[in-house]
Order: structure tokens, then C-alpha cells, then sequence
């Protein structure tokens, strides 16, 4: 079985966000990735840039991107630099889009749009020549000269490794298109075991339609977890990021993927709470619909020996990358530093230990 790697999560401005990656790597973590929302954080490439020139081992990400507020080639370049001045350390993840376009007035991007999004996204990497997707209008200048297609010239494939594209995805449409065109996927379809092989085998029924490995394929997913004693107050402690990505489930009012009775109530109830003034905030009306038993099924909310069970049953699934979501960025900083200390101290190598 694949190396485990446990990857936390950051956002803010670029020093802030650096000099968390810092201690992430001081502490153990695998990678990090920084929030892509322009009106609600500082910008990511400059974030994962400064925090490359103060780390040396961490992988660094996008957490995640959006085909909407920036042209693929700008998207290709960006990541493409971070990669050059970590030395190979960085990875693309992207998605549908959130908040960063919801504070422009936009819903997600639609999975068509996603798809050929991500067709250009990886022709951009791979140094590839892209076609002007819309024809362009470049003729109406009179050039004697004129690009016939779109090239970032300075990317040099061998030079360093191509940047891995990792998609965010829960509905069966984003993980078939995932499947086909991207290097990675990270389920955010929640700890509940049956939802991730579901989803699981449906990534690699599409790569194989595709003609492509399945096991060529990485598998990831964000959990939701939360490290203490009692399992109400890591409830509470994890309630802003456990809202935030059960709404995924449901982005449109109908929870998508198996659920339990459960899961479908509190879903449906978070999408028709959400509020995305509070986005990812404690005490919001969305964190007001979470409940014990849908904590338990969604999320990881426990003692350490707890988490490191359930977290070794979805890596035996299939999984080589876990997206640690904790405690809410707004409580309390030494309830954060408690958890994330008890979660590498302890549930990491039990989860290491388990599964090697």
C-alpha cells in the first residue's frame, strides 16, 4: 500500500499563511493548502510563493482553485511558478468554485465548464500548444505576424515534475470528469465509509470507460476531524468546516451520493440555512442544523484512539492523501493548537502504523 500523507490547511495573508506552513512543516505535515477566495483571503500563488522560500520539504497547494476568476494559462503560470521556486513542491487543486465566486455575484462553475476547463489546464502544464478556445480576435490588429495558439514558452517540461491537478469533487458528474483529466481527485463527500467507496469506485469505472489506469489515479479526500476527549466539544470545535462541506453534498437542495436518513435531513437543512456572509464561520445558522448523529456519520469528532480507527478504515479503501479539516480558524487558539497537536502526536502514527 501507498505511503499515507496527511495534509492541513491554511488561509490569509501570504506572510500569515507562510509562517503557518513553516510550523506545519516543523510539525510533521505532509502538505498544505491555502484557500483560493479573493474577497475573503489574500491571494493564494503569493501565499504559496513566500511560504516556498520558508519551507523546504512541504507540499505546497491551491485549496482550492476555481475555472472562473482566472484564465487557464494564468492558472498554469501561477502554479507552475510556485512549483519552480519550491522545487517541485506544489500541486493544483481545483474545483467548482465557492465562495469565490459567490462574492462575485456567481454560482459554481457548471461540470462542462469544469471539464474543459481542466483540458486546457493540463495542455498549459504539460507545455503543450492550446488552441484559442474562442477564436479570438487577435486578426482585427493587422499583424504581420501573429501566435496560432496559446503556449506558456516558458515552461519546460523535464525541468522540473509537471504539477499534479487535483480535483475537488462530490457529485458523480465532477469525479466521472475528474477521472478522465485530472492526475488526482480529493472526494469531499465526508468520513462516512460507504459514500467514499461509492464514490470511490465511481472514479475508477470512469478512468477505465476512459481507457486509462484506475491506478494511475490518486485518491484523496477531505475529513473532517477534530481530536478530544469529548466528542461533543470536537463537535463543536469542527463545526464551521463540518457545514462548510456537508454543503457541498448538497449544493443545490438534493444530497448527492448515498446517505443515510440522517445525512439527508441535516444536509438538506444546511443548504437551505446557509448563509454565506458567516461562510466558514462558528455559531453560523448552517452550524446551528449540525447534530450529534450526523457528526458521527459525516465528520470524525473524538478521542485520538477513535479518529485513528475510523480514519485507518478509509485509507484501506484506497486512499494515499488526507485533507485534515479541524477546528474552526475562529475558536480558540489553544483548543486549535490542543487538537492539531493530539492528531500528529497520536492519531497519525496509529494511522501510519495501521495501515503499513
Amino acid at each position: 500500500m501507498a505511503a499515507i500523507e496527511f495534509w492541513t490547511n491554511g488561509a490569509g495573508m501570504p506572510s500569515a499563511f507562510a509562517q503557518r506552513a513553516r510550523r506545519a512543516e516543523a510539525n510533521g505535515w505532509d502538505g498544505i493548502t491555502i484557500v483560493d477566495s479573493q474577497n475573503l483571503s489574500g491571494d493564494c500563488y503569493v501565499g504559496l510563493a513566500v511560504a516556498a522560500g520558508e519551507t523546504t520539504r512541504i507540499r505546497l497547494g491551491t485549496g482550492v482553485t476555481n475555472p472562473f476568476t482566472r484564465h487557464a494559462a494564468v492558472t498554469a503560470s501561477a502554479i507552475a511558478t510556485v512549483n519552480a521556486v519550491s522545487g517541485g513542491r506544489a500541486t493544483l487543486g481545483i474545483g467548482r468554485g465557492d465562495s469565490a465566486l459567490a462574492h462575485l455575484g456567481h454560482a459554481p462553475a457548471s461540470p462542462e465548464v469544469l471539464a474543459r476547463y481542466l483540458e486546457q489546464l493540463q495542455g498549459y502544464l504539460r507545455g503543450d500548444e492550446v488552441p484559442f478556445g474562442d477564436g479570438g480576435d487577435l486578426h482585427r490588429l493587422g499583424l504581420a505576424q501573429q501566435p496560432a495558439g496559446s503556449r506558456i514558452q516558458w515552461i519546460r517540461p523535464g525541468r522540473y515534475p509537471k504539477v499534479p491537478v487535483d480535483v475537488a469533487a462530490t457529485g458523480p458528474k465532477v469525479i466521472q470528469i475528474a477521472a478522465r483529466l485530472a492526475d488526482r481527485i480529493t472526494f469531499a463527500v465526508g468520513a462516512d465509509s460507504t459514500r467514499l467507496r461509492w464514490a470511490i469506485d465511481l472514479a475508477r469505472s470512469a478512468r477505465a470507460a476512459a481507457g486509462l489506469d484506475p491506478g494511475g489515479l490518486g485518491l484523496g479526500a477531505y475529513v473532517n476531524v477534530v481530536v478530544h476527549d469529548d466528542p461533543e466539544q470536537a463537535r463543536r470545535l469542527g463545526e464551521a468546516g463540518l457545514s462548510l462541506f456537508a454543503r457541498f453534498g448538497a449544493m443545490h437542495g438534493t444530497p448527492t451520493g448515498p446517505t443515510s436518513e440522517t445525512e439527508r435531513r441535516v444536509m438538506q437543512g444546511i443548504h437551505d440555512a446557509y448563509d454565506m456572509t458567516t461562510h466558514n464561520r462558528s455559531g453560523s445558522a448552517q452550524a446551528a442544523v449540525l447534530t450529534g448523529e450526523f457528526a458521527r456519520e459525516y465528520g470524525i469528532f473524538g478521542a485520538a484512539d477513535y479518529c485513528a480507527e475510523r480514519l485507518a478504515g478509509l485509507v484501506a479503501l484506497g486512499l494515499t492523501r488526507l485533507v485534515i479539516v479541524g477546528p474552526s480558524r475562529d475558536a480558540e487558539r489553544a483548543e486549535i493548537d490542543r487538537a492539531e497537536a493530539q492528531f500528529l502526536e497520536a492519531v497519525a502514527p496509529a494511522v501510519r502504523k495501521a495501515v503499513s
